[in-house]
């Protein structure tokens, strides 16, 4: 929607202006704008997924809005009422026609959506204060979950947030705080918050994560503390599986203390194997490990070690493990070590599990050495040993084994190894253990 700042460097297909599709005259007030149909991307790729990196969706820095780009989904229909709406609060030069607040009441819900009109208000609050937001606060209340979920509309929300009163952002917290049970929105972040709060829904949404995030941040008394709280806890677990709900989660981490969080945690130890075993909920998860005190800590710890089994043989559980056993806490260890006793030459033919093997082999001191030597005895005494020489991965956990084993378990174990010697000889991956033939050699 609107212009594109970057011209024809852009990646889109942008539609063709007013004069260019009709001849019209250049100075009429939509010769700027597009015809509403969405933009195509040029070198569109299927399948892509997007990046999960920490920080993605985090809440920006500045409250001002992007200077281009596509302004959201919708039908032509829904754009091209838009784009007349915009025709009515520009000038034929793009600008904001309005000078005052007070002009544009009625109007603030479509010149919140526009680009130019957020920056018009943006910079109203920075010129009036606390007056400017009170003209056009009654407005951005009655709209505020169809605002903080618009690409440029969010950015007038986290900047209100940021002049109002406490007051105003408590009536802010109560709006959002109502149970979606009749929506006229249609986006699919609010349809999949639909019986929860309306928070949820907008934390789940591209542009709402940032305005939520705002909220967190902002948050300045314990009673607005408490109505955030009561927002997000039908939903948390939800939050920290989602691509832009988890942001708000660790937001909260960041900004509310340890005391508050409790229902985070509750959470976290409640539905840990659901959460560790999920792509974004394996992050939050330990960044719920770093914030935790005391108790806290610790029945989080131990909820994840006592399910270190089947969260070792997860592509995202095995890293919340690996992050407990780098904790170095001696019983959080050895209580990892003796969930998996048993079940260690399987471990060790697996991509994910082998990793976590040699994490328990590897790291604590000397407090552990009675669970790492039982961990040699039942590799080397297992008839999967031969084939762990010749895995791509169990390779790797038999020269962990050689490393750490010392006096007569090394000697013991040398032994075990050596009739294998010849067949692992023709092996790709027997090789490497024969290429550090040092492993082999006695040890005190």
């Amino acid at each position: 929607q609107g212009y594109c700042s970057r011209g024809d460097a852009c990646n889109f297909n942008h539609e063709k202006t007013l004069k260019e599709s009709s001849g019209g005259n250049p100075s009429s007030p939509g010769a700027a704008l597009g015809s509403g149909k969405e933009p195509r991307a040029k070198n569109s790729r299927k399948g892509r997924v997007g990046s999960s990196t920490v920080g993605s969706a985090s809440s920006s820095s500045s409250s001002n809005c992007p200077t281009g780009g596509n302004s959201g989904g919708g039908s032509n229909n829904t754009s091209a009422s838009k784009d007349s709406e915009r025709i009515e609060l520009l000038d034929a030069d793009g600008r904001v026609k309005y000078t005052t607040l007070e002009e544009t009441v009625g109007q603030v819900l479509t010149l919140a959506r526009d680009q130019h009109g957020c920056r018009f208000i943006q910079r109203k609050f920075d010129e009036g204060g606390a007056a400017a937001v009170q003209v056009i606060f009654p407005e951005v209340l009655e709209n505020a979950v169809e605002l903080m979920i618009d690409p440029f509309g969010n950015y007038l929300v986290q900047k209100l947030l940021e002049c109002c009163s406490d007051d105003q952002r408590v009536s802010i917290l109560q709006a959002v705080n109502e149970v979606e049970t009749n929506n006229t929105i249609s986006d699919p972040a609010i349809e999949r918050g639909e019986g929860l709060p309306k928070v949820i829904g907008v934390a789940l949404n591209t542009h709402g994560t940032r305005a939520v995030q705002k909220l967190v941040e902002t948050l300045n008394s314990s009673h607005q503390i408490e109505l955030m709280i009561e927002g997000l806890r039908p939903g948390v677990v939800m939050l920290t599986k989602d691509l832009n709900g988890n942001h708000v989660v660790q937001r909260c981490l960041q900004r509310l203390t340890a005391e508050d969080n409790e229902f985070i945690y509750t959470a976290a130890g409640q539905h840990c194997v659901e959460i560790a075993t999920h792509r974004h909920g394996c992050c939050v998860l330990q960044r719920c490990v770093d914030h935790a005190v005391g108790d806290q800590r610790n029945r989080l710890v131990h909820e994840i070690a006592s399910n270190s089994l089947v969260l070792s043989q997860d592509p995202f559980g095995n890293y919340v493990v690996q992050y407990v056993l780098e904790l170095a806490i001696p019983a959080a260890s050895s209580q990892v070590m003796k969930q998996l006793g048993g079940e260690y030459p399987s471990l060790s033919l697996q991509k994910f599990s082998s990793n976590v093997v040699e994490k328990c082999l590897k790291l604590g001191g000397p407090e552990l050495d009675p669970d790492r030597a039982n961990i040699v005895r039942e590799i080397m005494s297992s008839s999967a040993l031969p084939g762990l020489l010749q895995d791509a991965y169990g390779n790797y956990v038999v020269q962990s084994l050689l490393t750490i084993a010392k006096g007569q378990l090394h000697a013991e174990l040398v032994e075990a190894i050596r009739p294998h010697l010849m067949a692992i000889k023709n092996s790709p991956y027997g090789k490497r253990i024969l290429a550090r033939s040092h492993l082999l050699q006695k040890k005190t």
